[in-house]
């Protein structure tokens, strides 16, 4: 996996532009307090955002190999971070929302585990500095 993350220069304030081996590009920027022009995501917003998306890719996947009738998942992350250098974070909660036809709930639960303890690569490197917790809710397609 490459990536390369390059400053925008002086008139961009702290704005930098990464882009990944597969072809894509970003921009991450900082507060205005820390000389950014908040013309993208914070650097750890990116890691948040990144970890979310690993699980819902791997919850989505599970249940659809256990052939469920899942057709939505949006994962709501509230994070937690050290109040010192590093500001790793401490704490995360995942609240997942699973929409589907008749999704049962020891189904949505496995799918949850499976990802946390075995295939979420980011949430099982973060959950090294901070505690991890999870909820869920199903919703009913209609």
């Amino acid at each position: 996996m490459d990536c390369t993350v390059r400053w925008m220069g002086e008139a961009a304030g702290m704005a930098f532009v990464a882009e990944s081996g597969s072809g894509h590009a970003l921009v991450m920027d900082g507060a205005a307090e820390a000389g950014g022009r908040n013309l993208g995501f914070r650097p750890m917003e990116m890691v948040l955002a990144g970890t979310g998306g690993c699980t819902a890719f791997d919850v989505v996947l599970i249940l659809k190999k256990g052939r469920h009738s899942v057709s939505g998942c949006e994962v709501r992350l509230q994070a937690e971070r050290a109040e010192a250098d590093p500001k790793v974070f401490t704490h995360i909660h995942f609240h997942y929302l699973v929409k589907g036809k008749q999704l049962k709930p020891d189904a949505v639960a496995r799918a949850i585990e499976l990802s946390k303890e075995k295939y979420c690569s980011a949430s099982i490197m973060i959950a090294k500095t901070a505690e991890i917790t999870h909820d869920f809710e199903i919703i009913e397609e209609g």
